[in-house]
């Protein structure tokens, strides 16, 4: 008995022990980096570094995630809604007392390199320092100095509101001790210096892979290859950049990429849902040479084998049908009886074809029920100042109706395609 106590207290005292042991483990080994010496005075009103900046702020929309609609720009943002809660985006002009008006350069430097705050804290990973540390110094630099000459807007910031643990030091440390490694970018000599330019771009400042590269449980980047993956809480896909079957442009001519990417619409493609924000904010305000460069990069990505064909059971015959004829009574008047789409006298095509849309065909059909459902527009550019609207069908159509005029409409492109039904359409259609 005397043993069996003994055993049981000294377990009693040495897990606990264990544990700060391991706490005080990961936290050295995600210890604050030391600052190096600052590089020489940087002229911060020069027009160069600050027009420099403008386009690393416009590459990174970064308006996107740190201004609240209807609100002063960059003076923080509205919830980005997480699996673990809501995060704020910080206040970015450069008011003293709730903005970057008291971070020194090397502050802001440590936060895109390292992802901790002026303080040291470590910064929640919704801000992707794990891309902007591909960002040398002198552009961390540049984008300093354009935000200083932002007005100053005085609005605190909202704190986080992430659920235990993840609002904690120790699991933000466990977390970037898994899945973050710092370290600027380097080009690859075998390749252009346009093509560097481009996979610099796309991987840092954009930061394409948080969208499209999928997430895994722990809310990391599962997939630096461009894999695809539904975006946590709103439910748009943003499709795999590597799949012939979804994004990929690997046989684009650059020309059309570039479209895409500046007007938001090419012969191939159109953006749609998130991707759209990103061309109205962001993509169409980039230099031509940037835009190019992005399409050399992008044309190149290394494809993935496409997934084995599954054996579907095809859907009662009942089901098509009457998806046909939801087809006809709601879209053939603007989609065209074939899906050819529609065309203007002058041959411009307004509204986009479905027949062998990649929207319509892609797994998962996510964005195909948004798009019935839900509505929305293409992105307004010079090119296009008032694209095409999709209206919204949910108020007309119930989810059984939805389902079945995409399984007709995917199973019309593909006949091994997978069946939707009622759930499908309820889990997909809600979110932001």
């Amino acid at each position: 008995m005397k043993r069996s106590l003994k055993l049981g207290l000294g377990a009693a005292v040495a897990l606990p022990l264990l544990g700060l042991a391991a706490a005080a483990a990961v936290l050295a080994l995600d210890a604050a980096p030391a600052l190096p010496a600052s590089p020489a005075p940087l002229a911060l009103n020069d027009p160069a570094l600050i027009e420099r900046g403008r386009v690393l702020a416009l590459a990174g929309n970064c308006a996107g995630c740190h201004s609240t609609p209807g609100g002063a720009p960059y003076a923080g943002g509205p919830a980005l809604r997480t699996p673990f809660g809501a995060v704020y985006a910080g206040n970015l002009t450069p008011d003293a007392r709730t903005g970057l008006g008291r971070w020194s350069v090397d502050d802001f430097w440590r936060a895109l390199q390292h992802g901790r705050s002026a303080d040291g804290r470590r910064l929640v990973p919704a801000f992707p320092y794990t891309e902007t540390t591909l960002m040398p110094r002198a552009d961390s630099d540049a984008l300093y100095a354009w935000l200083r000459t932002l007005p100053a807007v005085q609005q605190p910031a909202r704190p986080h509101e992430l659920r235990w643990p993840y609002n904690t030091q120790l699991a933000l440390a466990a977390w970037r001790v898994l899945f973050f490694r710092p370290g600027p970018w380097q080009d690859h000599p075998a390749q252009s210096a346009e093509w560097n330019r481009g996979a610099y771009l796309v991987n840092g400042p954009a930061h394409c892979v948080a969208c499209h590269g999928g997430r895994n449980v722990l809310g990391a980047t599962a997939d630096a290859g461009f894999g695809g993956g539904l975006l946590p809480t709103r439910n748009w896909y943003a499709p795999a950049l590597n799949r012939t079957s979804q994004a990929s442009v690997a046989d684009w001519p650059v020309e059309d990429i570039v479209a895409l990417l500046r007007d938001g619409r090419a012969p191939r493609g159109q953006a749609l849902g998130p991707m759209a924000e990103v061309v109205a904010q962001s993509t169409q305000h980039l230099p031509a040479a940037d835009l190019r460069a992005m399409a050399v990069y992008l044309k190149t990505l290394t494809m993935v084998a496409e997934p084995a064909p599954r054996h579907v059971d095809p859907p009662a015959l009942e089901r098509l049908a009457r998806g046909e004829k939801l087809y006809a009574e709601h879209c053939a008047d603007c989609h065209g009886a074939t899906g050819e789409g529609g065309v203007l006298p002058s041959g411009e095509r307004v509204v986009p074809p479905l027949a062998g849309n990649r929207v319509v065909t892609m797994d998962p059909p996510a964005n195909l029920v948004r798009a019935i459902a839900l509505g929305g527009f293409g992105p307004a550019t010079a090119a296009h100042p008032r694209p095409f609207g999709m209206p919204p069908f949910a108020h007309v159509l119930s989810d059984a109706d939805i389902a079945d005029l995409a399984t007709w409409l995917r199973r019309r492109e593909n006949p091994q395609a997978t069946t939707l039904n009622a759930f499908d359409v309820a889990r997909w259609r809600g979110g932001d």
